[in-house]
């Protein structure tokens, strides 16, 4: 009876992923390969919006203190795809939420690591679906049918992203955090890499969607004698690393173009050992697909010292100039600038200015002396941070920022690190951040969603403690506390806490982190077993035993920095004047912006009638044929919310169990239109939880 209930479940899930039904339209993350968050859905607008009740709710039941969900769920006939906290995959009835499998990488180990999954792709040959995901090095192929590995892909069904980039694999951190695209028979994906040295090359490679083999690279960092290896000094390929495109990437089907958007070199932000613009490094690459040749390039930040990655895939868009529609591809920035290209050509669609730039006087540092930036559209965050734009929350909360604002340097948009201070305006996380943008084909409005928070960046001296004989506070100091803290609190949620890392992880787990990395944090294979594991005792008990480490730090830089840091008032509020978070609509006919509206609030100031502050923000929106801009994505409010697409106006919210930090899916299932979305909290120091939510209106 039992074999018999299990093949029925698997029989429903196989005819619900197979029956596709037409209008589901949310087959690929992003709303499709153009990356446009666009719905052609329709039942859902401004006039009944308001009826919005939820429909269904699946609990993972897998939130631990720390854990986020930002997986925008895709779904094919009546079966949504989705990620949990764990980085299980799931497979729910997209009309109920009913479970109908789930896949644990990790073959029942429990998990309470930090990696985020923002999505996933998929790939069918008319008999099978396969979907493709990354939880740390490996990339994994799974039947949507049941949920099981595909055989005869890679080994087992995954293969190690870490192979194939001209390093050790033991040490080099890669994963990818966000889902590649599949043209024909190749699955294209960047990679999450450590940002700080020592980092591997961030290729962008096609693997066989059959077989896993690797079809193609396109080395963002090239070789010598490829076209932009002269800027970059002549070992660059074997002792830089970055550069990769982490955000995702975005496909022209009907050209066969991918359009590749990359993060800045490793380390983030000191670049003596790097002199030059490095190319590919912060560009949007535009590659053939079938091949991975190079068509065109922009780089919209040279020689990188700010970590200012291109934050999130492009969006495939539609412009009108002297009457004609042009294919195009927009690309938002961490800065709040929105560059717009012919997809063909790159030509910019509107002029590019160059910003001088100050040089360094960091020393060893080289700066480009200039940087490019689009005259219009205007910029969609604030850049420059001035006293008048600081907080009045309080008299003594102005006075407390303006007083340490006078010790930092700050003003210019590029100003370049310093030994003193400097602030990031927008801050390290945007601007513009990874949930990227929306686009309307009827309006031809870009809607993208904004942090307005400003950050420090201090550099400081790197020091190296003595070879041979290392005690395991000085191993930290010279390998983690430049972003974990001297404290080990960490800069959650960049950056995780490791003050209680012993009642999340064993000592082997953490042995294991040490020695392979993971996402952001490198590799430190090189430091040795026996560092490693007074190092990871250390961590757990705060035991400080010697060690006789190989190599005791690891990398030789001279510089580092304390942290990542935002600028906040004594009372733990943003340093700047609100609104703390927006949500824009850009013409991109006309280069300029038809609407801005604040995006969420503060809770604890909004009970004492401080309203309409905005909220940081991650996930991105979604814009309907309805008429309505869907968001949750606010970090302390818990909302999710409907927009009016044509004038900002806030026209339903909906409280959730925890914040969605994510972007919703609009689909069709079961004869109803849907808006689902990820609630997994976690940011912000607000509690986690695992919650996918479906909104619909009453039957």
């Amino acid at each position: 009876m039992r074999v018999r209930l299990i093949l029925g479940a698997v029989l429903a899930a196989t005819t619900a992923m197979v029956a596709a039904e037409p209008g589901s339209l949310w087959e690929v993350a992003g709303g499709g390969p153009g990356n446009g968050k666009y719905s052609p859905l329709d039942e859902i607008t401004p006039k009944n919006v308001a009826k919005l009740e939820m429909a269904w709710r699946y609990d993972t039941g897998e939130g631990f203190p720390g854990s986020e969900m930002q997986t925008n769920p895709i779904v094919i006939g009546t079966s949504l795809f989705a990620i949990t906290p764990k980085q299980r995959l799931i497979a729910l009835d997209a009309t109920n939420g009913r479970l109908l499998w789930k896949f644990d990488p990790h073959n029942g180990e429990d998990y309470k690591g930090g990696s985020r999954n923002r999505g996933l792709a998929s790939w069918s040959d008319g008999r099978r679906r396969t979907l493709f995901y990354a939880v740390g090095p490996r990339l994994f192929a799974i039947d949507a049918a049941d949920g099981r590995p595909v055989a005869g892909f890679g080994s087992g069904g995954a293969i190690d992203l870490r192979e194939g980039l001209g390093r050790d694999p033991k040490t080099i951190s890669v994963s990818a955090n966000s889902p590649g695209v599949v043209w024909k028979d190749l699955l294209i994906i960047g990679s999450a890499l450590a940002e700080d040295l020592p980092a591997a090359p961030g290729d962008i490679r096609a693997y066989d969607v059959r077989t896993g083999a690797l079809r193609w690279s396109f080395r963002t960092i090239p070789a010598a004698g490829e076209p932009g290896s002269e800027t970059w000094p002549a070992n660059a390929r074997t002792s830089s690393g970055g550069a990769n495109s982490w955000a995702g990437l975005t496909l022209d089907e009907a050209r066969g173009l991918v359009f590749a958007p990359t993060g800045s070199a490793a380390f983030d932000f000191w670049g003596g050992d790097r002199p030059g613009n490095n190319l590919y490094a912060n560009s949007l690459v535009a590659l053939d697909a079938a091949t991975g040749k190079r068509i065109w390039h922009f780089q919209t930040v040279r020689h990188d010292v700010w970590d200012r990655d291109l934050p999130a895939a492009p969006t495939l868009v539609r412009v009108k100039r002297d009457g004609k529609l042009i294919d195009a591809v927009a690309q938002i920035t961490k800065t709040g600038f929105v560059y717009v290209f012919d997809r063909v050509t790159g030509r910019p669609l509107f002029p590019i200015g160059e910003l001088p730039v100050k040089p360094s006087d960091v020393p060893g540092e080289w700066s480009a002396p200039s940087q490019p930036y689009p005259l219009a559209p205007p910029p969609f965050a604030r850049q420059r941070l001035t006293e008048a734009d600081l907080t009045r929350r309080t008299p003594e909360a102005h006075a407390a920022v303006a007083s340490r604002l006078a010790r930092l340097r700050h003003g210019a948009l590029f100003e370049p690190p310093s030994l003193q201070g400097t602030i990031v305006y927008p801050g390290l996380d945007g601007g513009g951040e990874w949930g990227g943008a929306a686009f309307d084909p009827a309006t031809r409005l870009l809607y993208v969603n904004a942090n307005e928070m400003a950050w420090v960046v201090r550099l400081l001296a790197r020091e190296t403690p003595q070879q041979g004989n290392a005690s395991a506070a000085s191993l930290y100091q010279a390998n983690c506390a430049s972003c974990h803290g001297e404290d080990r609190t960490g800069s959650p949620p960049q950056v995780p806490a490791l003050t209680d890392l012993g009642a999340r992880l064993r000592e082997a787990q953490v042995r294991k982190t040490i020695r392979e990395g993971s996402a952001r944090m490198p590799a430190f294979a090189e430091l040795g077993e026996d560092a490693i594991g007074a190092l990871a005792a250390f961590l757990l008990t705060g035991e400080d035993r010697h060690a006789a480490a190989g190599t005791v730090a690891s990398n030789r830089l001279p510089f580092t920095h304390d942290g990542y840091n935002r600028f906040l008032d004594p009372d733990g509020y943003a340093a700047v004047a609100p609104p703390w978070g927006t949500l824009s609509a850009i013409d991109l006919d006309r280069g300029t912006i038809r609407w801005q509206v604040p995006l969420g609030e503060v809770p604890a100031l909004a009970a004492k009638g401080m309203k309409g502050t905005g909220s940081e923000n991650y996930g991105g929106p979604v814009v309907t044929a309805g008429g309505l801009v869907f968001i949750g994505a606010t970090t302390l409010d818990r909302k999710l919310r409907a927009f009016d697409k044509k004038t900002g106006t806030l026209l339903w919210e909906t409280l959730l169990p925890f914040s969605a930090t994510a972007t919703p899916a609009v689909y069709r299932a079961g004869g109803r239109q849907f808006v689902v979305i990820a609630a997994g909290g976690g940011k912000a120091g607000q509690p986690s939880g695992g919650s996918y939510l479906a909104f619909a209106l009453p039957e």
